[in-house]
C-alpha cells in the first residue's frame, strides 16, 4: 500500500495511515511531505527496532514524481492520502482508473456555532485552542464561528479578540510563544494575501496577525491570531481552506439557518456546537453534514475505536483514516460457504 502524508503532523499522520496497514499484513511505501523529509525516515528506523522485518515499511522522499509512481505501480494495490482536495482530487481520480482501492482525506472548513445560552467565556478559550493551536495548521481546526444572534455575536467577537491579542507566536521551544510559525514563506504569503481579500469583500478586522516580528528570527514565517467579522457566506475567505492563523467570523439569526450554512459549503470535516440545551444540540447532529460532530467541544477528533473522516469534499473514498473500518480497506474479506455430509 501507499500512504502519501502531509507536512503538518510528520510523525502522527504516518502512524495513523501505516500501523493499521502493517497490522493487516501489508508492506507499505510511506511518502512524506517534501517540506518534512526527515521525520518519517526516524520513523523507519523506530519500526526497525522493534523487530519489523526490512521491507516492511519503507520511505520513499520526493514530490510529485514520487507520488505518481506510487500511483502507477501496479504492485501497491491501495493508496491512502493525507492532505489538500486539489492533491487529493488528482490522486483518488488517477488512481481509481487503475481499479485501486483509494482513501483521500482532504481539507476542511469546521464551523463552530455558539448559542445564546452558551457560556461565553468557556466558548472563548475553546476557541482560542481550538482555531489558532498549531498556527491552525490542521485540517481539523475550528475555522469559521458562528454566533447565533448579534448580542451573542457582540458579546464573544470581543471576549475572543482581546485573548486573540494576547497570543504571542514565537519559536517552539520558548515557553512564552502561544505557537510557531507556518511552514514556509510561500504559505506566509497566501495566508497574507487571503486577509486582504477578506477585507476587501467587506470582513471587519478584529485581530490582525500580519506584520508579526519575532526577536532573533526576523526571518521566520511567523503570523499572529487573526479574527474576522461579518465575513460574508460568498466570499473566498469563508469558501475556501486557509492553513494558516486567519479565522472567520459569521453571523446568524437562529439555529437552521447555521446547519443550513454548513451544508452548503463543499467541505464537511468536522462542526461544532455550544450550547446548555440538549434538544437544540441533538437537533444539530442529526442534520449537519460534517464527518466528525462535537457538542462543547471545538475539535471533533474521536477516540480510535470509532470511524474518523470528513465527508463532502473532505475526503473521496469509502474508507476512514482510523477505525474500524480502516481495517477493512487494508485487508481482502472473503466469505466462505461450505457444507459437509454427514455420511
Amino acid at each position: 500500500v501507499g500512504c502519501i502524508v502531509p507536512f503538518n503532523f510528520p510523525l502522527l499522520v504516518p502512524l495513523l495511515t501505516s500501523a493499521m496497514a502493517v497490522a493487516c499484513g501489508n508492506s507499505v511505501i510511506m511518502k512524506p511531505s517534501e517540506k518534512v523529509p526527515s521525520a518519517a525516515l526516524k520513523l523507519a528506523e523506530l519500526w526497525q527496532e522493534a523487530g519489523l522485518p526490512d521491507g516492511v515499511w519503507n520511505v520513499v522522499n520526493g514530490d510529485k514524481e514520487a507520488v505518481d509512481a506510487i500511483i502507477q505501480h501496479s504492485d501497491i494495490a491501495a493508496i491512502s492520502f493525507v492532505g489538500s482536495s486539489e492533491v487529493g482530487s488528482y490522486i483518488y481520480d488517477e488512481a481509481s482508473k487503475l481499479k485501486k482501492r483509494v482513501a483521500c482525506f482532504n481539507a476542511g472548513k469546521n464551523h463552530m456555532v455558539v448559542m445564546p445560552d452558551a457560556d461565553l467565556e468557556y466558548v472563548a478559550d475553546n476557541f482560542i485552542s481550538g482555531a489558532f493551536g498549531d498556527a491552525s495548521q490542521r485540517c481539523m481546526a475550528v475555522s469559521v464561528l458562528v454566533p447565533v444572534e448579534e448580542k451573542t455575536g457582540d458579546e464573544l467577537v470581543e471576549i475572543i479578540a482581546d485573548k486573540a491579542r494576547a497570543m504571542a507566536p514565537g519559536h517552539y521551544a520558548d515557553p512564552a510563544s502561544s505557537f510557531g510559525p507556518v511552514i514556509s514563506q510561500q504559505s506566509k504569503e497566501s495566508i497574507e494575501a487571503a486577509i486582504e481579500a477578506g477585507i476587501e469583500q467587506g470582513g471587519e478586522l478584529k485581530t490582525d496577525g500580519r506584520g508579526v516580528k519575532v526577536e532573533g528570527y526576523e526571518g521566520g514565517f511567523f503570523l499572529g491570531a487573526t479574527l474576522m467579522d461579518h465575513v460574508q457566506t460568498d466570499s473566498p475567505y469563508y469558501q475556501e481552506e486557509i492553513f494558516g492563523p486567519a479565522r472567520a467570523v459569521v453571523r446568524a439569526k437562529s439555529l437552521h439557518e447555521t446547519i443550513k450554512m454548513i451544508n452548503d459549503h463543499k467541505y464537511g470535516n468536522g462542526a461544532s456546537i455550544f450550547t446548555r440545551d440538549g434538544g437544540v444540540a441533538r437537533e444539530f447532529y442529526e442534520n449537519v453534514e460534517a464527518g466528525g460532530i462535537g457538542i462543547n467541544v471545538p475539535v471533533p477528533a474521536c477516540s480510535a475505536s470509532h470511524n474518523f473522516g470528513g465527508l463532502k469534499n473532505s475526503r473521496y473514498g469509502e474508507s476512514f483514516l482510523y477505525g474500524p473500518d480502516s481495517a477493512r480497506f487494508f485487508t481482502k474479506e472473503k466469505t466462505v460457504s461450505s457444507r459437509w455430509n454427514t455420511s
